[in-house]
């Protein structure tokens, strides 16, 4: 069919009585055909809309796109201590080298020298004082990416070290915090504590991880006319590189626009943190006056950016011969890094999973978020819930080998309830909550018990070697803690051809969110899927 036939691909045919009568008797219609009812595109198991474009090798990530004329290449220079007083940059052997075109610092930022995140507390490079290994003094542009990383190399940084911070536990001691203590109590625990048959305390820590994206860090800033930028980054947070980049620059926010395709994976590493890289990028191409391009080499990437926050916990814990916990004080010390960043929610966060599945009636959570001489820690998938969640499974295992239990009977013992005990500590009623018959329904199927005697049985001949097993329940919540942000936006095109253009507020980051999204569409407005298009995630 070409594009001026408009003739339906299903063929609909209109008879008059007349032409009914006059039909074959065995081709008379006896009652009108009822509509087909279109296919469902949601709910389908169905390829990732863009699956065979990126198998070809086709689906253009942010170093695909092409370079325009000109365009200059950046690098980072970085402090190589954790803490001192910057007293000078000595950039003069890396500009001397062919193909460099210059330097930038904080001198040439034209708007706010801090980035215009939540807290306000973060330098967009180092001025005066370096924070930790990695910080970003300056960058340096060069005809190509690789001249750029040898002449930053090049670079001689004067700075006087001062004293480090690297633990929480001496930031705790010394009272250093990104933001204030957050303190959550119900009950009355250390009366609980006292009252309880039996107590326990410990120690424990768990480390951060690297999000380790497959596309590293990178951002593309083109000047356009009348002081417009478009910026092409790989980021989880498109409006929020906007406000940044605006700010950095002392421009509008409507002079920026910012551009995400795809990701090649983010994890929360690029939900604030490839902000920093639009900022750099975008005040080297103001000062310069042409498009640069700053994709940070992964050594380095490792070394500037957050990760998941380590976490550092002391509890006592009070609980009966059952297992069943009569009272709690946790204290969880976060490491965030140098600045707050996303640490204030994601410390929020391990609070609110600090129960997962379990009641506490009498309980006491203290949360410190730590400020530290490293990267600014950042999101990381599960927000600080996996932060919460493992300290009370590890209390609850602590429990059970203090009792003697299988560890399974003493979380039955502790879960929420249906008509009672179903308020967390911070004052959310539990509902739609199936975990008891889910969790003995799978501990029956699986054969748990006749499992875990073979276990013990294998363990007490092996000497080294040892197996475990565990069914453990997970209670999450979704959505923003900070409920202004549960809300988003859409553009939908309907075009005269029956085609469909839809224009979202989240970010493909190899979830599928744009097929899951094309889906909806397709089946709000009654069209077969592949005729609804996900457009790249654009801030205009």
């Amino acid at each position: 069919m070409n594009a001026r036939d408009k003739t339906p691909a299903t063929p609909v045919v209109i008879s008059s009585r007349a032409d009914a009568d006059e039909a074959p008797e065995h081709l008379a219609p006896t009652s009108a055909p009822a509509p087909l009812a279109p296919q469902r595109a949601a709910g389908v198991s169905r390829h990732h809309e863009s699956a065979r474009a990126q198998v070809a090798g086709g689906a253009t990530y942010i170093d695909d796109i092409p370079e325009v004329r000109g365009t200059l290449h950046a690098a980072p220079i970085c402090s190589p201590v954790a803490h001192g007083r910057l007293r000078g940059i000595d950039a003069t052997a890396a500009l001397a080298l062919p193909g460099v075109r210059g330097i930038v610092d904080a001198r040439d930022i034209p708007g706010d020298p801090v980035l215009a995140a939540f807290a306000h507390d973060e330098p967009v490079f180092a001025n005066d004082v370096v924070q930790f290994t990695g910080q970003v003094v300056a960058l340096l542009l060069a005809d190509d990416t690789m001249t750029a990383r040898r002449a930053a190399r090049l670079v001689k940084l004067d700075i006087e070290p001062l004293p480090t911070v690297i633990s929480v536990h001496e930031a705790h001691a010394l009272e250093s915090y990104v933001l204030p203590p957050v303190h959550v109590k119900r009950g009355d625990a250390a009366a609980a504590l006292k009252r309880a048959p039996h107590t326990l305390e410990g120690n424990f820590e768990v480390g951060g991880q690297e999000h380790f994206y497959l596309e590293g860090q990178i951002a593309y800033v083109l000047p356009l006319e009348q002081n417009q930028w478009w910026v092409y980054t790989s980021t989880q947070h498109p409006g929020e590189v906007q406000h940044w980049v605006s700010h950095a620059l002392g421009i509008a926010n409507h002079a920026v626009t910012v551009e995400c395709r795809r990701m090649g994976g983010g994890f929360g590493g690029k939900e604030t943190q490839a902000g920093h890289l639009a900022v750099w990028a975008a005040i080297a191409a103001n000062k310069l006056q042409r498009p640069v391009k700053l994709r940070l080499d992964r050594d380095d990437d490792f070394m500037i950016t957050g990760k998941r926050h380590p976490f550092a916990y002391h509890y006592r814990a009070g609980f009966d011969d059952t297992g069943l916990l009569c009272g709690l004080e946790l204290e969880m010390l976060a490491n965030c890094g140098f600045s707050a960043d996303l640490s204030g929610p994601v410390a929020d966060r391990a609070i609110f999973h600090a129960d997962n599945a379990y009641f506490l009636e009498d309980v006491a959570v203290a949360s410190y978020r730590c400020k530290t001489n490293t990267q600014s820690h950042t999101a990381f998938r599960g927000f600080g819930g996996p932060q919460g969640v493992i300290v009370i499974e590890r209390i609850l295992s602590d429990i059970a080998r203090a009792l003697g239990l299988d560890p399974l009977d003493v979380r039955l013992r502790n879960l929420y309830g249906i008509e009672t005990r179903n308020v967390t500590h911070y004052q959310m009623k539990v509902e739609d909550n199936i975990l008891e018959p889910l969790m003995t329904t799978l501990a029956t199927t699986s054969h748990y018990r006749e499992r875990r005697e073979q276990i013990s049985a294998w363990n007490a001949k092996s000497p080294v070697i040892k197996k475990g097993m565990a069914l453990t329940p997970v209670k999450f919540g979704i959505s923003f803690t900070a409920t202004l942000f549960n809300q988003a936006g859409a553009l939908v095109h309907v075009y005269t051809d029956g085609s469909v253009q839809v224009n979202h507020g989240g970010t493909e980051m190899g979830q599928g969110l744009n097929t899951k999204v094309a889906a909806i569409v397709a089946d709000e407005l009654g069209v077969p899927f592949e005729q609804v298009m996900s457009t790249a995630a654009d801030t205009s």
